[in-house]
């Protein structure tokens, strides 16, 4: 259990959005839905993924996904050591917030395509 932080087991979904808009730093698991939500939300998610060789997954899928997003240019810092986790953190101010929603893309083209069929 920690000791310095405030915790629950489980958060619901309307308890978990509060948290990261209320957040300066958002500490995630490498799970794609954390991670993009945070981003979503013109944060810098710091992610930490689940790993093989600590049994907390079948593979290292999080942490390839996680290196691809960055090699395309999203705002993720990666934990590859929880060593070097304070320091990630303190480089949050440094880095500008990027993210592009694809559903803003797919709402203006749909809102296009309804628009058109009404004129």
């Amino acid at each position: 259990m920690p000791h310095n932080v405030e915790y629950k087991r489980f958060l619901d979904y309307e308890e978990m959005e509060t948290k990261i808009d209320c957040a300066r730093v958002a500490i995630t698991h490498g799970g794609p839905a954390s991670f993009l939500n945070v981003l979503s939300k013109g944060k810098v998610p710091v992610v930490i993924p689940r790993l093989k060789k600590f049994n907390e997954h079948v593979n290292d899928h999080q942490m390839n996904f996680a290196r691809q997003l960055v090699k395309k240019g999203y705002n993720l810092l990666i934990v590859e050591n929880i060593e070097d986790l304070s320091e990630k953190i303190s480089q949050i101010k440094e880095i500008p917030i990027i993210y592009h929603s694809n559903n803003d893309d797919f709402i203006a083209k749909f809102t296009h395509i309804v628009d058109a069929l009404f004129q």
